[in-house]
């Protein structure tokens, strides 16, 4: 008996019709008639878990209320989530909104930057490099002040006024604030969410002259990192000509969201949707509670405020890199190509789309996709599918989880063509490579349906893993 044929058994016990072609699944539950759809070849790994998970977000219903599910489906990185699924995207009407479909990793995302460096050209010095990043990413070596002014500016006005009332002091002093203003053009979707400092943590307001956020210009823990890759082939030519790219070039990728404060929006927001569930409503079953009118509104202010935040961030961590290159070769001519969210809240054709690990994939848009520290990243164009809701996946997905990878012993990478550097040794268990699906059945999936143009892939060098 296949895999399916098992799975197909088990999920209709529980009420749930299974069927699948041509690497679609497609499930309906008989007792809420919740629908949805994945994109997943035979050859990956589906969890009963994320089926449950996903179609329990198609269930949600706001009782007194117009608001509901327009759509669900997952991209071939699906794997279960805390509490939502990776991998999926959840359409609502506009006025109702899921907390718990983004969770406290708001705007976790990617970002491209090109060193202008070929790989020989940096050979020659690359532990001196090693030992810079190192020191500039996990061993906080960094040194960058704000202003209660500036993040203010940042929740109420933007990126561009964030980086404009940014002090003359540490990395800001030597930082080029007219390429970074230029490169705000490369952040996708950005003029979509607005914010407020009024859902903002009033640690950023302190009566001082100067502030160090802890989090400011942090990769995080989990599935974050910082890599050095190299481009090892050209998929599409036009495309990669007008990013930029070019074979055996060194190219960094930063993979990290808002840290601290999304934790902070997302938690305080999923528990502001409990409380507000209409008096004398039985609580769903799932646990998952939808926010409608005005509450609705006041989270996408929230969530924008851990949104630019994490832009922050990553603009931080890309300065940061600058940095170190410019400390080791003297100079540094690198480039943003794209900057793109997998966990926000986006209003799209008359939707609220919620992206869980899924990356905005609309016709011309760049989005990129990595594998494992192991395994090739790839850099796509969107092809704007509407049945997969304008979608891609944010990566490989993990095939084990975390928790059982603590159980396996830490693998050197001495003898392999990259290297992990972290400063803790159960990153290299639980980050470990056979701990991700491989990453060509995913890209192959994904361009056979229509979601996205290959452009270009690299090659992992260096991974930095806080």
């Amino acid at each position: 008996m296949s895999s399916f044929t098992r799975l197909q058994k088990r999920l209709s016990r529980l009420g749930i019709h299974t069927s699948y072609t041509n690497n679609v699944y497609r499930f309906t539950r008989a007792h809420d008639g919740a629908a949805a759809q994945l994109l997943l070849p035979e050859s990956l790994p589906l969890e009963e878990k994320a089926v449950l998970q996903l179609l329990d977000f198609a269930a949600v219903r706001l009782p007194q209320h117009a608001g509901k599910v327009c759509g669900a489906c997952a991209t071939p990185d699906f794997h279960p989530g805390s509490t939502a699924p990776v991998g999926s995207v959840v359409a609502t009407t506009a006025n109702m909104v899921i907390p718990a479909a983004i969770g406290t990793d708001i705007n976790c995302g990617m970002r491209l930057i090109t060193t202008g460096m070929q790989l020989h050209e940096v050979l020659p010095r690359q532990q001196e490099l090693k030992q810079a990043l190192k020191a500039l990413l996990l061993e906080d070596k960094r040194d960058l002040p704000v202003t209660p002014q500036a993040m203010r500016a940042l929740f109420d006005q933007g990126l561009a006024a964030w980086i404009q009332a940014l002090p003359k002091l540490g990395l800001w002093q030597h930082a080029n604030k007219t390429r970074m203003l230029e490169e705000l053009a490369q952040i996708l979707d950005a003029d979509k969410i607005q914010a407020s400092s009024e859902h903002a943590p009033e640690a950023f307001f302190a009566d001082r002259a100067i502030l160090r956020p802890s989090s400011l210009g942090t990769v995080g823990s989990g599935n974050h990192f910082v890599e050095l890759q190299v481009v090892d082939e050209i998929m599409h030519r036009h495309w990669a000509y007008a990013a930029g790219i070019k074979v055996g070039e060194v190219v960094a990728m930063v993979h990290t969201g808002s840290r601290d404060v999304g934790f902070y929006v997302g938690q305080r927001w999923q528990d502001k949707a409990k409380a507000a569930w209409p008096t004398g409503e039985k609580y769903p079953e799932s646990g998952l509670f939808a926010l409608g009118g005005s509450l609705a509104d006041d989270y996408l202010l929230a969530m924008g405020v851990a949104a630019r935040y994490a832009w922050a961030n990553r603009i931080a961590i890309t300065e940061l890199l600058r940095s170190g290159f410019a400390q080791v070769f003297g100079a540094e001519h690198s480039r943003l190509v794209v900057d793109v969210s997998h966990n926000v809240v986006l209003q799209e054709q008359g939707m609220n789309l919620h992206r869980k690990g899924a990356t905005p994939a609309h016709l011309g848009n760049l989005a990129l996709i990595p594998g494992s520290m192991g395994d090739y990243s790839y850099l796509v164009a969107g092809q704007g599918h509407p049945d997969w809701l304008w979608s891609c996946s944010h990566g490989a997905g993990r095939s084990v989880r975390r928790q059982a990878m603590r159980h396996h012993a830490a693998q050197s990478t001495a003898h392999l063509p990259f290297e992990c550097i972290t400063l803790k040794a159960e990153r290299l268990r639980e980050e470990a490579p056979q701990a991700y699906k491989d990453v060509q059945p995913v890209i192959a999936a994904q361009e056979a349906a229509g979601l996205i143009q290959g452009v270009a892939k690299f090659k992992p060098w260096v991974t930095f893993k806080a």
